[in-house]
């Protein structure tokens, strides 16, 4: 992909693939990469993190009061999964995403979710190494939105009604201006790009 150098106030767009932590050093002894395999530009910070075995949208800015307003859940920003699960999903365990859970670190804020189709997932680009089939366990997939982002949060919460993850994308950032979320559109596994003028225009709204 094309890699401009970029503005000391550079806010980007990456789809982050499985395997690669969320910041540009390799941690000693780790088999994880960081994002210094993917981006270029080395003075830009997670606005909010995707653990090693997650993928998807990581905002990656130089702007610190931006990444500060992103990343506190006060300002209730809700971020988009979607989560493989193993075991056919049911209602009675949406609708206890949907109330929030108690997990070890307290209470979780209420979510929202719901159960996804083939058609509204897919097709998804093949993660790297593959979910391990099995043919005896079933999967399906949901979609859960969040306003807080504890430590591997998704996962904890979707083990905690009985469907633990196999596989979790998040796939939009919710700016709440009324406008359209930044999403994965157009963006490989791997592949970034930097905000688009609409974009920047609106992320800098947030903060003023």
């Amino acid at each position: 992909m094309h890699t401009p150098q970029l503005k000391s106030t550079a806010t980007l767009l990456l789809h982050k693939p499985y395997g690669v932590l969320s910041q540009f050093r390799r941690e000693p002894g780790s088999s994880w990469e960081s994002l210094a395999a993917l981006v270029p530009q080395r003075n830009v910070y997670a606005a909010g993190r995707l653990d090693a075995d997650s993928e998807g949208l990581l905002l990656l800015t130089a702007n610190g009061r931006l990444q500060h307003h992103l990343c506190d859940p006060k300002w209730g920003h809700w971020r988009h999964y979607w989560v493989q699960v193993e075991g056919i999903i049911d209602q009675v365990a949406i609708e206890k995403l949907q109330r929030g859970l108690m997990l070890k670190d307290g209470q979780s804020l209420p979510a929202r979710a719901r159960c996804l189709d083939a058609d509204q997932y897919g097709p998804l680009p093949a993660r790297q190494p593959p979910i391990r089939h099995r043919l005896s366990v079933p999967t399906s997939w949901i979609e859960l939105s969040l306003r807080e982002g504890r430590n591997r949060q998704v996962r904890r919460m979707s083990a905690a009604v009985g469907f633990p993850t196999l596989r979790l994308l998040r796939v939009a950032i919710d700016l709440m201006d009324g406008a359209k979320p930044l999403s994965l559109e157009g963006l490989a596994p791997g592949e970034w790009r930097s905000v688009s003028a609409e974009e920047e225009m609106r992320l800098q709204r947030l903060i003023n």
